[in-house]
């Protein structure tokens, strides 16, 4: 009866935090509420909740509360939940690549997987109820190219415009290669201020990124204005471009060569657009 009694006490708080706007809670806060109850007991009441799907275990510790209107799924949007996550992991982050080009409004291709920038070390990837979230990490996060975004819970990190065609490019294997780049590109660089492109912005990005996102912003894209501010920026910042190939995985001999940007053209790009 007491076990009864305190599975329905653990309902009714679950149901007061849903009511309140909260969309997750920690096992650390339901120990705080229920300090009489030992854990074994706590972990019974959450499997229950699980089982009636009203509760889903994102992380080790962290819960999230399934509300009526995603009761179908079994599970929040990581837009909802993922800022809270990452506060209870402690972690500096931001979502990245297609997602964050997709808040931007370079949504021609949406993305099937949630991309979150973050520091070592490395997160596992999150794989629930075909939500999949890799994570990408970084010795430090520069929150300051990080922009927030209202959410229907709070607010989520993204990576600014400028920084996210930066990650595009440097990550390109991870979003399906350099044309598929250039398409979101195509839209996304309107969204990119010149004035955005700092030096100490160049400093932070690896140079053969920089090369890569220059030369097919100005030869493929004709975006010239914001490709001559970018080359501009490396200028100022005393950068020097060496050789690189425009695809890291290709052959290296044998063709053409991008005198401004020292880039070797060893592939074929095409923006869908």
């Amino acid at each position: 009866m007491k076990d009864v009694n305190a599975h329905k006490r653990i309902i009714d708080w679950v149901d007061q935090l849903a009511s309140k706007g909260k969309t997750a809670f920690s096992i650390e806060e339901l120990r705080a509420a229920f300090p009489e109850n030992s854990d074994a007991s706590l972990n019974l009441a959450i499997n229950r909740l699980s089982k009636k799907n009203k509760v889903i275990s994102i992380s080790n510790g962290y819960y999230l509360i399934i509300s009526a209107q995603y009761a179908s799924r079994g599970i929040l949007p990581p837009t909802v939940f993922l800022n809270g996550l990452m506060k209870y992991c402690n972690k500096k982050y931001y979502l990245a690549l297609l997602n964050a080009a997709a808040f931007h409004g370079a949504s021609h291709q949406q993305p099937q997987e949630f991309f979150v920038v973050t520091e070592f070390p490395q997160m596992r990837v999150t794989n629930k109820k075909g939500i999949k979230i890799s994570y990408i990490s970084r010795k430090t996060v520069p929150e300051k190219y990080t922009e927030n975004r209202k959410t229907e819970s709070g607010y989520i990190k993204i990576s600014s415009p400028i920084l996210t065609a930066t990650d595009l490019i440097q990550f390109q294997k991870r979003v399906g290669g350099l044309s598929r780049v250039a398409t979101v590109l195509e839209e996304l660089s309107d969204e990119i201020k010149p004035e955005s492109i700092t030096k100490e912005f160049v400093k932070e990005i690896p140079l053969v990124t920089l090369q890569r996102l220059g030369y097919i912003l100005d030869k493929i894209l004709n975006k010239e204005v914001l490709a001559n501010y970018l080359y501009k920026m490396c200028l100022n910042a005393k950068l020097k471009f060496n050789r690189k190939p425009l695809s890291e995985s290709g052959e290296k001999k044998g063709f053409p060569f991008d005198e401004k940007w020292k880039v070797i053209i060893n592939t074929e790009v095409e923006s869908d657009i």
